[in-house]
C-alpha cells in the first residue's frame, strides 16, 4: 500500500487536506440552487463511501510494503472497529450541523467558526493522546488561529443582514456552527486510536491501517446518517420538511455535485490518515482543520458574501488570513523540531 516516510510529503498531503476539507462546502453551494441541503447531504455521504472503498481496493492493497485492505480489515479487532464506527458516528454528527450552518449562514462563517473551534479543541485532543512535534510551537501556532476566529467573529456581526429574517438565520447559523465546531474536535482521536500510528508497514495485530480505518469510518457516517438525516428530513432546522420521495426525484447532475462533495472531503481525509504516521496525529489534524481559511476564501472572492459590507470588515477579513497563515505557518514548524 502507499505509505509516507517523508515529512515533507507528510505536509503536502497535510495541505491537499486543508484544500479539501475548505472546498467540498463548494458543491454543496451548487447543489442549493435547486436542492436542499439534507438531501444534498445523502449524496455526499453516498459519493465518501464509494470513494473510500476504491482507495482500499487500489492504493490501500497495491505494492509490497504492508498489509493489504482484505488481509487488513480480517484482523482488525472489534475494538478498533467500534473506536473508528463512533469516530463516524461523532463526525457525522457534527458535519451535517455544519452543513446546515453553511446553509444559513454562509462558507465564510459557518467554516471558520465551526472547523477553526474543532482545530482549537481537537490539537489538544488529538496531541495528549498521541504527543508528536514541539508543544510550544503548536500550541502557539493554535493561539494565532484562535485570534484569527475572533477577527471572523468579528467580521460577520459587521456584516449586517438585510432583514431581521436574514438575521435571525444567520444568528441560528452561528449557533449550530459553534455545536459542530465542539463535536467536530473529538472523531479524530477516535480513528487514530484504532491506527498503529508508529508503524503503518507492519501495524500491531488488531489496528488498522489508514485505508480500513477510513473505509470502517465511512460506514460509521453512512450507518448514522440514516438516523441524524431522517431526523432532520423530518425537523429541518430551516424550511418545509423533506422526504425520501424527493431525493429520488432528483436529476443525476445534481446528485453527481453531491458525490462530488464527498469525494473531495474523502480525499483529504485519507490524506491526513495517511500523513498521521509521518507527521503526527496533532499536526496532520491541525494543518487539515485550517480550512477554515480556504473556506472563508471561496466565500470571500467566489460566492461574494461579505458584499458590500465595507472596509473595517475587509481590514478584519485580512487580518484573519494573516493570523491563520502565521498560525498554520507555527503548527508546520511544531513538526519539524
Amino acid at each position: 500500500m502507499f505509505i509516507v516516510n517523508s515529512y515533507t510529503l507528510a505536509i503536502v498531503l497535510c495541505l491537499i487536506t486543508m484544500l479539501c476539507w475548505g472546498s467540498w462546502g463548494n458543491s454543496q453551494k451548487l447543489a442549493a440552487k435547486s436542492w436542499r441541503y439534507e438531501l444534498f447531504y445523502w449524496d455526499y455521504v453516498i459519493g465518501m463511501v464509494i470513494f473510500a472503498l476504491i482507495m482500499a481496493l487500489t492504493l490501500g492493497s497495491f505494492g509490497e510494503r504492508g498489509r493489504s485492505f482484505l488481509e487488513d480489515i480480517a484482523q482488525v479487532s472489534v475494538a478498533s472497529v467500534i473506536s473508528i464506527l463512533v469516530g463516524g458516528v461523532v463526525f457525522n454528527g457534527s458535519n451535517i450541523l455544519l452543513s446546515a450552518s453553511t446553509s444559513l449562514a454562509g462558507m465564510s462563517v459557518a467554516f471558520p467558526l465551526g472547523v477553526g473551534l474543532a482545530l482549537v479543541i481537537g490539537v489538544f485532543v488529538n496531541y495528549f493522546g498521541s504527543p508528536k512535534g514541539d508543544p510550544v510551537l503548536l500550541f502557539l501556532g493554535v493561539a494565532f488561529i484562535v485570534i484569527a476566529l475572533i477577527f471572523n467573529g468579528i467580521s460577520s456581526a459587521k456584516k449586517g443582514s438585510d432583514t431581521a429574517t436574514d438575521r435571525s438565520r444567520s444568528s441560528k447559523g452561528i449557533m449550530l456552527a459553534v455545536i459542530s465546531g465542539v463535536l467536530m474536535a473529538f472523531f479524530y482521536r477516535f480513528v487514530a486510536a484504532a491506527m498503529d500510528l508508529d508503524n503503518f508497514v507492519h501495524p500491531a495485530v488488531g489496528k488498522a491501517t489508514p485505508y480500513t480505518a477510513f473505509f470502517i469510518f465511512s460506514i460509521g457516517v453512512l450507518l448514522s446518517n440514516f438516523v441524524f438525516n431522517t431526523i432532520l428530513m423530518r425537523h429541518p432546522v430551516d424550511g418545509k420538511p423533506t422526504n425520501y420521495k424527493e431525493y429520488f426525484q432528483g436529476s443525476a447532475k445534481t446528485h453527481l455535485v453531491g458525490m462530488l462533495g464527498g469525494v473531495i472531503w474523502g480525499l483529504g481525509t485519507l490524506f491526513s490518515y495517511i500523513a498521521a504516521g509521518k507527521a503526527g496525529a496533532a499536526i496532520s489534524y491541525a494543518l487539515g482543520q485550517g480550512a477554515p481559511m480556504i473556506a472563508a476564501l471561496w466565500g470571500v472572492f467566489v460566492w461574494k458574501e461579505f458584499r458590500g459590507a465595507g472596509k473595517v470588515v475587509n481590514r478584519l477579513l485580512t487580518l484573519m488570513f494573516i493570523f491563520f497563515i502565521v498560525g498554520l505557518s507555527l503548527i508546520v514548524a511544531a513538526g519539524n523540531q
